[in-house]
């Protein structure tokens, strides 16, 4: 396990222990943040834990080829009942990211701390969001760090049915339409996979994440 000091440094993704740990410590710069990302690399941590940085093996992604839009998705897309919009109101995705409950899971990763880190590489744009509206209300929405070419999506919420997939969706299709390669999408879950996500080793994705 290697302990992160003040120097700006990350060890070798390859060093990772199995269940995808690599590091802890440091901080949450706007500096360790984006070299982390460009290195395959995310925090993930609770409140009054230290900061732990990983790099799982293996990594869940959509090429958006692959992109899986059921035939009832596509009813409710072509039915308009959601306003898309991208990166107009961060703060509170992430806000919402935060508070809502996730089955199997006690608390979240989305720290105080790590909203206003967020929120700073979003003044930067480098952090991004997409948000989901139905009647003025924000019913959906999710975020992530753009890296040009590859999108590392980081957290996704649902106030109402449906509403994380279209965000996703919308994403995704975004995405393609801007000629980048990748959507990262961190860990395997079902949600996920069902979208057209897949599982690839950490190193066909380091290869992915280099030559972007």
């Amino acid at each position: 396990m290697y302990f992160l000091s003040k120097e700006l440094f990350f060890p070798p993704v390859s060093e990772a222990y199995p269940d995808g740990v690599l590091a802890i410590g440091g901080d949450l710069s706007t500096e360790r943040l984006v070299l982390a990302y460009k290195s395959g690399i995310f925090p993930w941590f609770e409140e009054d834990e230290p900061i732990y940085w990983w790099s799982p093996n293996p990594r869940m992604v959509l090429f958006l080829d692959e992109l899986v839009v059921s035939k009832s998705m596509r009813n409710i897309l072509n039915r308009n009942i959601f306003k898309i919009t991208f990166n107009q109101n961060f703060r509170e995705v992430i806000s919402n990211c935060q508070k809502i409950k996730r089955q199997g899971q006690n608390g979240t990763w989305i720290t105080n701390d790590m909203i206003e880190a967020y929120c700073k590489l979003n003044e930067m744009g480098i952090a991004k969001s997409v948000e989901v509206w139905q009647n003025d209300e924000l019913v959906g929405g999710l975020y992530g760090i753009d890296l040009g070419q590859i999108f590392c999506g980081e957290s996704m919420f649902s106030k109402v049915s449906n509403a994380s997939k279209v965000a996703f969706i919308s994403l995704a299709n975004q995405l393609k339409k801007d000629n980048y390669n990748l959507l990262d999408c961190q860990v395997y879950n079902e949600h996920l996979e069902s979208l057209g996500c897949r599982e690839i080793s950490r190193e066909d994705f380091m290869e992915l994440l280099i030559s972007k």
